[in-house]
């Protein structure tokens, strides 16, 4: 059975991880408008929102300008595409069963420790590198939730950004202890996903005020 080659250096893990993030979220974006019963106009923009909002912000704090949605248009591509297949076949996608969810989450995954990757690459310390990571993996979403006029995931929801705080955190400790790279980011973008998938289904959350 033929396997996909695993990148062997980082950048090159990064920007594959970019990618592969901008579709997924930008399937969770086009879903959620269909669902919301937008036109293709509504769901092409929800997609992008949703794919390219959480890189825009990250490049555009590191000085990475123009942004890499911008400079690659691979990245609007993958954006768009995303919104067609969501447009189409959004009948098969929905039966994943919380769809939004599944896609949000692996989205998460990938933009946390590609976020956190690229911020460390640009001579970031750990703390501001995590809050990128943080910034990279709920900005799409927050963009995608707003446009519908819903409260965003990462302010009411079960664990969320702790989530992506959690791949930066396999990150950055993969970094100070010098493990390879490439592992360390799966291990990562694994992790997130788990724990949200996890915390949706068990009806973990974070801690609220006392007496609240």
């Amino acid at each position: 059975m033929p396997t996909i080659p695993m990148p062997n250096d980082l950048s090159t893990l990064l920007m594959v991880m970019d990618l592969i993030g901008v579709f997924v979220f930008g399937l969770s974006g086009g879903t959620l408008a269909v669902r919301k019963r937008l036109d293709i106009f509504g769901v092409l923009v929800l997609s992008l929102a949703a794919a390219l909002a959480g890189g825009v912000f990250r490049d555009l704090l590191i000085g990475a300008v123009p942004p890499a949605s911008l400079r690659d248009e691979r990245y609007l591509l993958a954006a768009l595409a995303a919104g067609f297949v969501a447009f189409f076949f959004h009948r098969p996608i929905n039966r994943l069963g919380k769809p939004v969810m599944v896609l949000d989450a692996a989205g998460l995954g990938l933009f946390a420790v590609a976020g956190c990757g690229k911020a460390l690459a640009f001579g970031l310390a750990p703390l501001p590198a995590a809050l990128l990571a943080v910034l990279t993996a709920c900005g799409g979403g927050v963009m995608r939730d707003l446009l519908v006029a819903e409260v965003p995931r990462v302010l009411c929801e079960e664990i969320y950004a702790m989530a992506a705080l959690l791949g930066a955190i396999i990150v950055i400790a993969g970094q100070h202890l010098g493990l390879p790279p490439v592992p360390v980011a799966v291990a990562g973008a694994t992790a997130v996903f788990v724990l949200r998938v996890v915390s949706v289904l068990r009806g973990w959350s974070a801690p609220r005020a006392p007496g609240t």
